[in-house]
């Protein structure tokens, strides 16, 4: 792993029985923690397995890096490729922990005012970048707790612009919002006894009380007291730098005494060698603002000839200006002449600002990742009810009128159209046996089956097609939500109008070629349990990835073998779905929890009549006239035949018999008798 941190930090040890490791600096220090996602949060993708990532974060909770390392994703591994997920994970350089981050836009166009900062997803891929982003947070918040004690999370209190006080110098020391930190040379040289700098400083010796240090420190960030201490030219700078950085703090330091602020190597616009700060047990990173100072007429003239300057704290990073913060000043020394030792001890003071002077926004409340995925392609997902509102209805209330329709083949393939385009290209709403086989493999391993939730869209489909189970068995899906299928009954329809040739295996034939898919399901349930790596190859059985979610954009013998099937359909009715299906197996096995026949049956269907049997393009009406429910697709034409009394037989006999019977009338002498 320690190839993968970028120079010029470094992988320390390992601090962590979950595989947290120091991330050192140049020099060796500790500068934050390096960290797999997976041993934390090991939340399954689509695959069933985790994705895991490498992770590293600096002391202050702010993301210098996140890398891909692994994982099993069907949409990456051998449909988008690898690219669009590690530029994805190249967005977290540079955020906070503290920042509210989430997948996708802003929740109506705009982020103004929300708090939150947004990733760009990936196209066709949302559900996987949003799993790989809620593990990303969750291991990174964990050690935030367990190393870190916690970064405050959401918006940081900041200066109230709306409070404006007249306050005088006086003003500021009464209260407290101008702290003074005062050493004595006889004060440091106690705090350096009995070191190797004890006598290293002549002149603590020479006038032990006068000031070593006599700081004076306050927090810029509220307008009364920056207009109180500084010029109206160091305001007005102040302001303009304050434009450019809304997060900043800015903090006033005025140094009266021998110690000065920096040392004679500082450089400005960096962090000064000699100040340092933290609150709540973290440290706190000061940065030189580099403005120029001048003092206003309410600050002592002693303090005038002082060095001051401006330092700044961005308070994304967990700086709460309202709350106490410790200063710490060090006092350096040297022994030596020709290779001096240095040697330091720390100065401190509090400093606290009256939280009258801020305004804490309310926390942003993070949706839940549904919610988000909801919040996020609820156009879509309403375009989708919608559809399914008028849909499901017609096929469970009018099924016969639908099916007798005058235009019942153009309204259908209309229909088909509505799923292949809007449900499958854009919608990628197309299902697919992953998902079922990577819910099976969460439940044998990780019971964490929260990856369903982050395609509300395909949930919706999910649901909709579990319902159908129970009313119509796998005809719902397999006949009317299938984008796939959907392009397989336009390929036979081309096939029809271009004339050619068709090519259906003869009955028994056809029964057994039925048992293909049950084979194939087989074989990839063996592989989930037994090689899960493979799974995502496995699953090529499938050609939905090739010609719905990628739309043909992939290597050429994945479109080769999804073009192999489309041009089949030119010949033999929907080959992949009666024949070689995964999917359409598992629909056909829970279709045994169909509760009722749909499908109108008369005394005389299979004997003699054998037409529906006949016209049956699936092969799901068996010549008794019984029909194969696990087999049906619910493409209605044999409800269009029983309820036609010009093709159906039955009718047609009946209406015969019903024209060729004599009228019930009188013996034509039995007037003449009566009379």
């Amino acid at each position: 792993m320690g190839e993968l941190i970028r120079a010029p930090m470094s992988l320390g040890a390992q601090i962590s029985n979950d595989g947290v490791f120091e991330l050192l600096n140049s020099g060796g220090a500790q500068a934050g923690y390096v960290f797999q996602t997976e041993p934390m949060a090991a939340l399954p993708g689509f695959s069933g397995a985790p994705i895991n990532m490498l992770v590293v974060l600096d002391l202050d909770g702010r993301f210098i890096d996140v890398q891909l390392l692994d994982h099993n994703e069907p949409i990456f591994v051998s449909g988008l490729g690898q690219a669009p997920f590690h530029a994805f994970m190249e967005q977290y350089g540079g955020l906070s922990i503290s920042d509210n981050i989430v997948v996708g836009s802003p929740y109506g166009g705009s982020s103004d005012g929300t708090g939150l900062v947004y990733l760009d997803g990936v196209t066709k891929a949302t559900a996987s970048v949003r799993i790989a982003h809620e593990s990303i947070l969750a291991a990174t918040l964990q050690v935030a707790r367990e190393k870190m004690g916690g970064i405050s999370a959401g918006p940081p209190a900041a200066p109230n612009p709306e409070i404006d006080e007249d306050l005088s110098w006086q003003d500021l020391r009464d209260q407290g919002l101008v702290t003074r930190l005062r050493v004595s040379n006889a004060e440091v040289d106690a705090m350096f006894a009995g070191t190797l700098w004890a006598d290293d400083d002549p002149d603590a010796q020479d006038d032990p009380e006068a000031s070593y240090l006599d700081l004076w420190v306050a927090d810029l960030g509220p307008g009364s007291i920056a207009k109180t201490l500084l010029s109206a030219d160091t305001l007005e700078e102040l302001a303009r730098f304050k434009e450019i950085s809304t997060f900043d703090e800015p903090v006033l330091m005025i140094e009266t005494a021998r110690h000065g602020l920096v040392s004679a190597d500082f450089v400005r616009n960096t962090t000064p060698d000699w100040i340092g700060a933290e609150q709540s047990g973290f440290p706190v990173a000061l940065r030189d603002a580099d403005l120029f100072v001048e003092l206003s007429d309410h600050v002592p003239e002693a303090l005038h000839d002082g060095t001051a300057m401006i330092l700044r704290t961005d308070r994304r990073l967990g700086f709460d200006p309202a709350s106490p913060w410790t200063l710490k000043i060090k006092a350096v020394r040297q022994h030596g002449m020709f290779q001096p030792e240095t040697g330091s001890v720390t100065l401190s003071t509090e400093i606290r600002t009256d939280d009258r002077f801020f305004t804490r926004p309310s926390q942003v409340a993070r949706l839940s990742p549904f919610e988000e995925a909801i919040r996020n392609r609820l156009p879509d997902v309403i375009s989708l009810a919608a559809f399914l509102a008028l849909l499901i209805p017609a096929l469970l209330f009018a099924q016969s009128r639908l099916a007798g329709l005058r235009a019942y083949t153009p309204v259908r393939l209309t229909i088909l159209a509505v799923v292949t385009g809007f449900i499958g290209w854009w919608g990628q709403g197309q299902l697919s046996i992953v998902t079922p086989l990577a819910t099976m493999q969460a439940a044998l391993t990780t019971q964490h089956f929260a990856f369903l939730l982050y395609d509300p869209f395909s949930l919706l489909i999910w649901a909709v097609v579990l319902v159908g189970f129970v009313l119509w068995g796998r005809g719902l899906f397999c006949g009317w939500l299938c984008p796939f299928g959907a392009l397989q009954e336009f390929a036979h329809h081309l096939g029809r109008l271009l004339r050619l040739p068709t090519w259906e295996p003869s009955r028994p034939w056809d029964q057994r070629l039925k048992w293909v898919k049950y084979v194939a399901l087989a074989g990839l349930v063996l592989v989930t349990l037994f090689a899960p790596s493979y799974m995502d190859r496995a699953a090529e059985i499938e050609p939905f990835k090739t010609a719905i979610t990628t739309f043909f954009v992939r290597e050429w013998y994945y479109v080769a073998y999804a073009l192999f099937w489309l041009g089949l359909g030119l010949f033999t009715f929907k080959g992949f779905c009666r024949y070689a299906c995964p999917l359409g197996a598992l629909m056909a096995i829970g279709g045994f929890l169909r509760l009722r026949r749909w499908i109108p049956r008369r005394a005389e269907c299979g004997t003699p009549c054998q037409l529906c049997a006949v016209k049956c393009n699936y092969g799901a009406i068996r010549k008794s006239g019984e029909i194969q429910y696990d087999e049906c697709f619910q493409c209605l034409d044999c409800v269009t035949i029983h309820d036609d009394d010009a093709q159906c037989v039955p009718l047609i006999l009946k209406a015969r018999a019903t024209k060729r019977a004599p009228r019930a009338t009188g013996h034509p002498n039995m007037t003449a008798a009566a009379e």
